[in-house]
């Protein structure tokens, strides 16, 4: 029972921070599995990948309904990083679970750093469009809240520019290839590069990477769970928290300001990189 409560628990904070940031989930769940249930570290690995599908899609749900998610963007993304995923899990069998759970760490603690950069020195068009419709409030679909001859979409970050395919397809495989080789949901790379390389504002990043992590979840989960990483019974226990966490987290985030987002964001992502990193190395017990 206890560890029951404990899975559970695990699933719902993780379902609740996939909501708020576009992660997936995994970035607390691997850590949290290897470290507080003591399981192996290439199960810790595994095992979230199921989880992070309907935690992802509930999450994706709500963000669509508010208009926060570019599908093209998402669905680019997702269907080119599901080939990528799978070269990413693959790879893990050549170096071992430290290996992995110490490059999760690094990518982690350096995607942090980007993103309190991005608060500091913010991406000027991303960050002037989430402000502005901040300023203006969320607009509905039949109103406009913005001045007389305005738009009601932002100029910039509230839908995708007019990018190259192919830029869309690079990102995808980045970020498919890490979800596999990490086994997490790739949202804390994509979401930084979202912002950063496309201005988009958080909250329409956030939506368009849970999107993205749905579709690029599946192959990654069929590859470990045929080399044997996924506890099933586990990932049964954590998907009982994941849902309603994902409602939560989602509603939190589309009620907040996106500089409010990119701060929380990177202080998680602090906590979770250190923590994990410093274990690995055996400076924490």
């Amino acid at each position: 029972m206890r560890e029951l409560l404990t899975a559970v628990g695990i699933g719902f904070v993780s379902g609740v921070l996939s909501g708020a940031f576009g992660i997936g989930g995994g970035i607390i769940t691997t850590p949290a599995i290897a470290l507080i249930l003591g399981a192996p570290a290439l199960i810790a690995v595994g095992t979230p990948l199921p989880v992070i599908f309907p935690s992802a899609v509930t999450g994706a749900i709500n963000y669509f309904k508010r208009g926060s998610l570019d599908v093209r963007v998402g669905v680019t993304c997702g269907l080119v990083g599901s080939a990528f995923a799978v070269v990413g899990a693959l790879v893990t069998q050549f170096v071992g679970g430290t290996v992995v759970l110490l490059a999760t760490a690094a990518l982690i603690l350096y995607t942090a750093v980007d993103m309190i950069l991005q608060v500091l020195r913010p991406p000027r068009i991303g960050l002037q469009a989430a402000e502005e419709r901040d300023a203006f409030g969320e607009i509905e679909a039949t109103g406009s809240s913005g001045p007389p001859g305005t738009s009601d979409q932002p100029r910039h970050g509230g839908a995708s520019a007019p990018i190259a395919w192919w830029s869309y397809a690079t990102i995808g495989a980045l970020t498919g290839f890490y979800s596999g080789f990490l086994g997490l949901g790739g949202g804390f790379v994509l979401v930084p590069i979202l912002t950063r390389w496309l201005g988009f504002d958080i909250k329409r990043a956030i939506g368009t990477s849970l999107l993205a992590i749905a579709i690029l979840s599946i192959p990654g989960t069929i590859t470990h769970a045929l080399l044997g990483h996924i506890d099933w019974g586990l990932a049964a226990m954590l998907a009982v928290g994941v849902i309603p966490g994902a409602m939560l987290g989602s509603k939190i985030a589309l009620g907040s300001s996106d500089r409010a987002l990119r701060i929380a964001f990177a202080v998680m992502l602090l906590l979770v990189g250190g923590w994990l990193g410093l274990r690995e190395i055996g400076w924490l017990r």
